[in-house]
């Protein structure tokens, strides 16, 4: 079988070269012709673990091409992938602007049956938006079934959350587009992939409804956090007892600064808005977006504490990404951190192991360092904001003896508080009592 995929970001190259893995032949197609250039030489546009092999691989083997033709790309498939993006408005929508382009360049494009299939995170409404748009477009009636095929891939480990996911989800009404989508997905069935088959508009709202409840979990545990170090309790005890309760699971009850990224924030504020439009506010999401918002300007206060005067204070800072193993900085709560911080007179030393190209294009005024070591070369403070592996064994004495005061700001909880008090650190943790 033939597929397409329409754009070549984060979820449309993993969806790409997965699907090329899985033996199919693929196009992925992209407006960008700088991108696709690149890409055609085997060079990704951003830092994804075991994607650059991926898709070198595949397309050494012929199976994943790139060009900037769409209709190249739609008249040789016989399912088109829609993965381009669609950022926030103002008003926190979704803008669906991108989407509706392609839709129109799909249907001058057609002529014969397609299954046109959205993998952007796209609100309630959107697959009846695209097929209306799709038929006014057409120069003659070609039949065509819309899917929606939310993705569910974590930055950092996408290629293995689309080998072994946790569930496949597909909304569509036609038994031929669904029998057509289960075939894609074949290889799954051997690791036994659930997959949950529902109409159009619950698929869409699936993905929205994940990345909220997450979002809660994330902002509930903080809150619990800040109550801790209140009362003198320690989160990390409270967390793990209560991800104990299989009703409850360990997951995302990790304490620090935040989500961010490219996804919760933007899909929190997308989906109140559909709520707002349907007449159903979520007032729960609207408060858990204000809580993260919120713990961003504790985590400073936090680091304030620690130094004492910030002003004319040297601190390195250590993690830009907004998670581990990516390079993404999309509402990252580092560079909050860092602004802040450079607001009250502090000077940064940052050093991240993917992201400092993409930070110092939007922070300048940081220094960017060579390694943890470095940045913390006459420092007054470290502040740990990114749980990368290689910051979690850290030589604390190489790294006492390069600051000009032992001062251990963890927002991740790596280190236990009692260990870096025996080596000297003044430590605060967040949530440890």
């Amino acid at each position: 079988m033939n597929i397409c995929v329409v754009g070549v970001g984060y979820v449309g190259l993993v969806t790409g070269a997965c699907f090329a893995e899985f033996g199919l032949h693929v196009t992925c197609v992209d407006k960008d012709a700088e991108r696709i250039s690149a890409l055609k030489a085997g060079k990704i546009p951003f830092y994804e673990p075991g994607l650059e092999e991926l898709v070198q691989k595949n397309s050494r083997e012929g199976r994943l091409t790139f060009t900037t033709d769409l209709g190249a790309g739609v008249g040789g498939s016989l399912v088109i992938f829609l993965a381009v993006g669609t950022p926030p408005r103002g008003d926190g929508s979704a803008d669906l602007s991108a989407i509706e382009e392609v839709a129109r360049g799909i249907a001058g494009a057609m002529d014969d049956y397609k299954v046109i299939v959205t993998k952007s995170t796209v609100p309630v409404g959107t697959g009846a938006r695209i097929r209306e748009i799709i038929s006014r477009h057409q120069s003659g009636p070609v039949d065509f079934d819309v899917v929606a095929n939310p993705e569910f891939l974590r930055e950092g480990a996408a290629i293995e959350d689309f080998m072994r996911p946790n569930r496949v989800v597909i909304g569509a009404s036609s038994p031929q587009a669904i029998a057509i989508l289960k075939d894609l997905y074949r290889p799954l069935y051997l690791i036994e992939t659930p997959v949950v088959v529902t109409d159009l508009t619950t698929a869409e709202l699936i993905k929205y409804a994940s990345n909220a409840f997450l979002a809660t979990k994330i902002t509930f545990i903080n809150e619990i956090a800040n109550l801790c170090e209140k009362v003198g309790a320690d989160v990390h005890v409270v967390a793990r007892a209560m991800g104990l309760d299989g009703r409850i699971g360990p997951k995302f009850l990790h304490p620090g600064p935040g989500f961010g990224g490219s996804c919760l924030p933007k899909d929190l504020r997308a989906l109140t808005e559909v709520a707002r439009k349907a007449g159903e506010p979520l007032d729960l999401i609207q408060t858990v977006s204000r809580l993260n918002e919120q713990q961003r300007v504790r985590m400073l206060e936090k680091v304030a504490a620690a130094v004492g005067e910030v002003r004319g204070k040297t601190l390195a800072v250590l993690g830009l990404s907004f998670k581990p193993n990516t390079d993404d900085i999309r509402e990252a709560p580092a560079l909050d951190l860092i602004r802040g911080l450079l607001e009250r007179g502090a000077r940064i030393r940052a050093f991240d192991p993917a992201a400092m190209a993409n930070a110092a294009r939007v922070l300048p005024e940081a220094e960017y360092c060579k390694d943890a070591y470095d940045a913390a070369a006459g420092a007054d403070a470290v502040v740990l904001v990114t749980e990368w592996n290689q910051f979690r064994n850290l030589d604390l004495a190489r790294l006492k003896a390069a600051l000009r005061q032992p001062v251990f700001v963890d927002l991740r909880n790596v280190y236990e508080p009692r260990r870096m008090r025996e080596q000297g650190f003044r430590y605060t943790g967040v949530g440890r009592g």
